[in-house]
């Protein structure tokens, strides 16, 4: 379903849930046994001494083609109480050359620089109490924001109301950040996957106005569970990584869905170089999701034109109740990919053989 300031609209035809269907059928088969042409960098970005990595799911490339950009949970996997900055970026030596963000946020999330090189990054979790011993409950309520930052790491813009909304209102757990090239900025939300949670997509104008949103918590053609990631090809399709429901969904940017994908397996993140070559982090296969226990994790390589799976890196440790592999990906100019982990608390180089 599709919502367009509060009207739902149905998207999908018979042809459609057919084509899913057929979709979901051929993509039984798991697809572990791609080349892998890359091999492994550990340890390549550099933190200042004694400041330890945190877990991290938001990495992306900027607009100069080699440093890159990483949002990373101060030194554990959440900011909340922490005065160190959160968003970092690192030149193409991996020497830290910015970092700004403290205080600002409790959980960063999704991140995404656009044309100009600003940075967007989502905060998905709030700074309330998670116990009584918890030392933040006298802060004022924030989290659950979109915060827009100038490549020098000025505050442009903050979405959302802090502390988070749920409902018409929002935002409730955003995962990702995309801006499309004419300044329209697309929200994915709703990392739970219980029957209460958000699942959708916002649309907004490049000054901050909600233009549409659409999705709901399902598995329907056009639902979500978890839509996790974001990213967008050469034609304009929005791709979405549907992660709960182990498929990307690939829509037009007023929402109408074009096509679903299952061959990619899991996605938690999603990349698209300017060659539509499609980068899907899946840190969640195997022994972690009990819905695709024999597909591997790790990152799968392949066309966002037709689909076609070419590569795929694999997590090094295979058994494992504990995300391991690539949560977040991004691909510098010259094809070197990088992956953002969780459970590992670290920032990988793959460079190609």
């Amino acid at each position: 379903m599709r919502w367009l300031f509060g009207a739902p609209l149905l998207l999908c035809t018979a042809a459609t849930l057919q084509a899913q269907e057929s979709a979901r059928t051929a993509a039984t088969t798991p697809v572990n046994d791609r080349p892998n042409p890359y091999s492994t960098e550990h340890g390549w970005a550099k933190l200042p001494e004694g400041r330890p990595w945190g877990a991290t799911s938001a990495v992306y490339v900027d607009v100069d083609g080699r440093s890159i950009w990483v949002a990373e949970r101060c030194g554990q996997n959440r900011c909340t109480g922490s005065s160190l900055p959160a968003v970092l970026k690192f030149d193409s030596t991996g020497t830290l050359v910015r970092a700004f963000g403290a205080g600002l946020f409790n959980f960063p999330h999704g991140i995404f620089v656009d044309r100009d090189g600003n940075v967007w990054v989502t905060d998905g979790q709030d700074n309330r109490p998670r116990s009584t011993a918890d030392s933040v409950a006298a802060r004022p309520l924030n989290g659950h924001q979109l915060f827009k930052f100038s490549p020098t790491g000025e505050l442009l813009m903050t979405l959302g109301a802090p502390g988070g909304a749920k409902g018409d209102r929002y935002f409730w757990q955003p995962n990702d950040v995309l801006v499309a090239p004419n300044g329209d900025i697309f929200v994915a939300e709703g990392h739970a996957s219980n029957d209460s949670a958000n699942a959708r997509i916002l649309k907004f104008d490049r000054s901050g106005n909600l233009l549409l949103q659409w999705g709901r918590k399902g598995s329907a053609p056009g639902e979500f569970d978890q839509p996790h990631a974001l990213a967008m090809d050469s034609k304009g399709r929005l791709f979405v990584g549907d992660r709960g429901n182990d498929r990307i969904q690939i829509f037009d940017q007023q929402g109408t869905l074009l096509d679903v994908w299952y061959q990619f397996s899991r996605p938690s993140g999603l990349f698209i170089d300017a060659n539509d070559v499609l980068y899907v982090a899946d840190s969640e296969s195997g022994s972690i999701a009990p819905s695709r226990p024999e597909w591997k994790r790790g990152i799968r390589i392949g066309s966002a034109v037709d689909g076609t799976v070419l590569s795929f890196i694999p997590d090094p440790v295979e058994q494992t109740r504990n995300t391991s592999a690539a949560e977040g990906v991004t691909v510098d100019a010259a094809g070197n990919i990088y992956g953002a982990e969780v459970g590992p608390r670290a920032l990988k180089r793959y460079v190609r053989r």
